[in-house]
Order: C-alpha cells, then sequence, then structure tokens
C-alpha cells in the first residue's frame, strides 16, 4: 500500500514490460473476435514526468528517455512501433512529459469490441484512475486488491484475454505469491495469455520461483530476463523478468531481437545481459548473453 509507481515510471523495468505488453495486445488483434485486459497492479495510468516525484528519482531518464530521438535498427523499431507510437501520441510537441501506464498503453491500443479490466487497491491512485477513464464505456475501473481478481474475475466473457500481473514487490514472499495465484488463474482460465513481471535483484529466490512455476504443470512458459547492472553493490533494481503463459508462437523470435537491443541502448554497466528460455513447453536451454 505504501508503493507508488510514480517515483518509477517510465524506467528500465517498464520499458521491458511496455513492449512486450504492446506486442501481446498487437497480437489479439490479429483476430477480429473480442479480447479482455486485465491489468491485476494497474496504479493511476498515465505519469505526468516533470512532476516532483518523477524528477526526484529521474529513474525515466535511463529508460524510455534513452529510446526517444535516436536511430533504432529496422528489425527492432516495427517491434517497438506500437509501444513507442503511443508514447509519441501523449506527447505531440516531442519529448516524453506524459508516459502511459499500463492501463493506459493497453487502451490505446484497443479496438472498437476489446474491454479494458483494471484493478488498483491504493484508494488515491485508484480515485486518479478511474477519473482517468470516467465515461469509458469500454473501460472497468474496480478498487480491489489485484491478487484476488486473478480468481473472481477470471475467466472474461470474451473467452479470449491478456492477464497483466505487475505488483509491486513491497513482500519478500511475493514470488511464490505470484506462482500460488498464476496456478489459482489458470485453472480458471487455461487459455489465457499471461504476462508476469518481477524484479531482479540481490538475494531474490529466482531459482526457487522458476522451480515453483515449472511445478505447477502449465504446458507453455516463455522466460524472458533483462539484467542492466551488476546486483553486487546494490540492493535496488538490477533488471527484471517476464513470465508469459501461453505466448504467441512469434513471441520468442521477437524477443531474440528485442532483448539484446534493450541490453545495448539500456545497459548501466559492463554485466548488463539477457536470458531468454522455456521454462516449460519447448526443450530449449537457458541462454544467458553476458557480452
Amino acid at each position: 500500500m505504501n508503493y507508488r509507481h510514480i517515483y518509477h515510471a517510465g524506467n528500465v523495468a517498464d520499458v521491458l514490460k511496455h513492449a512486450v505488453l504492446a506486442r501481446l495486445v498487437t497480437y489479439l488483434k490479429q483476430k477480429d473476435k473480442a479480447f479482455r485486459v486485465l491489468d491485476t497492479h494497474a496504479g493511476i495510468g498515465l505519469y505526468d514526468l516533470s512532476s516532483e516525484e518523477a524528477q526526484k528519482t529521474g529513474e525515466w531518464r535511463d529508460g524510455i528517455g534513452r529510446l526517444l530521438d535516436v536511430p533504432i535498427p529496422d528489425a527492432v523499431a516495427s517491434l517497438l512501433a506500437p509501444y513507442l507510437d503511443a508514447v509519441a501520441e501523449l506527447n505531440p510537441e516531442g519529448g516524453v512529459r506524459f508516459y502511459p501506464g499500463s492501463p493506459k498503453l493497453a487502451r490505446m491500443l484497443l479496438r472498437p469490441q476489446d474491454r479494458l479490466a483494471a484493478m488498483e487497491l491504493h484508494p488515491d491512485d485508484f480515485a486518479t484512475l478511474h477519473r482517468l477513464f470516467d465515461g469509458d464505456y469500454q473501460s472497468r475501473i474496480t478498487e480491489l486488491d489485484g491478487w484476488l481478481a486473478l480468481g473472481a474475475h477470471l475467466p472474461p466473457k470474451e473467452k479470449r484475454g491478456l492477464v497483466l500481473v505487475d505488483p509491486p514487490f513491497e513482500q519478500e514472499n511475493d514470488y511464490a505469491r505470484m506462482a500460488r495465484h498464476l496456478a489459482k488463474a489458470y485453472r480458471r482460465f487455461p487459455g489465457g495469455l499471461y504476462c508476469l513481471w518481477y524484479p531482479l535483484k540481490r538475494g531474490a529466490p529466482i531459482e526457487d520461483f522458476h522451480e515453483s512455476l515449472k511445478a505447477l504443470g502449465i504446458p507453455k512458459m516463455l522466460c524472458a530476463e533483462l539484467s542492466l547492472r551488476s546486483d553486487r553493490e546494490t540492493t535496488g533494481l538490477s533488471g527484471s523478468g517476464l513470465i508469459l503463459v501461453n505466448p504467441p508462437f512469434t513471441l520468442k523470435d521477437e524477443l531474440s531481437r528485442l532483448l539484446p537491443f534493450l541490453k545495448e541502448r539500456l545497459a548501466q554497466d559492463r554485466f548488463a545481459g539477457t536470458r531468454l528460455f522455456w521454462l516449460s513447453g519447448e526443450t530449449v536451454a537457458p541462454r544467458a548473453d553476458e557480452a
């Protein structure tokens, strides 16, 4: 309840998460049938990076700030286009004052037949998010613990959907908690596309987390990690990862191009690296890029 994303909006973790979120929504739009995006920990939806809170940390400068007004190879630019075009739409005069959180980004990419369901527990942030989407018939904003949404709000009535789980990780047991709630959600909605974000930092139980996910018996899970610096001399965020359940068949190839570019562009020291591998569903061995 103490976490406020305004201090971190547009940072390196947001870049990875939102670039992939935009790819997943784009994939779902390949079919005419409607779908729903369920965002379990939505925040306020739209962030003013000129605010006192955002300026206090300035994390966006090492994230989205490093992707603006610089050449991007064509093979990567096409993958980033849905994400970066949305950021540009919010900033018609250039630069990046306004940054879309995950519910705003998803909503900007939806078609008229698609829907957004966003949950936020923090009372002030819920009020701000509710005002942002007030009058939008395609969006339903609920003041709710996002973990509970993984039971009560699944499956969506459209029977197609993307579930984004992006908790603040304020508690030590949140990795185990994520695995438990994924199990519950998957039982209710096995055909859903899931995107689960988690932080990389010193002492984080990443291997135990991965093993707990493997133990769930879910047939198809892809893991993507982006480390930007060594975790040896800091207790803060050194990178982040995504667990993708039922990913589009094109996504692994897309990430094999996107991750090295993001590492090169966002790296904070020589220890930056990427990992992209199947937790289940394929026999591809884990690959670490420490170049």
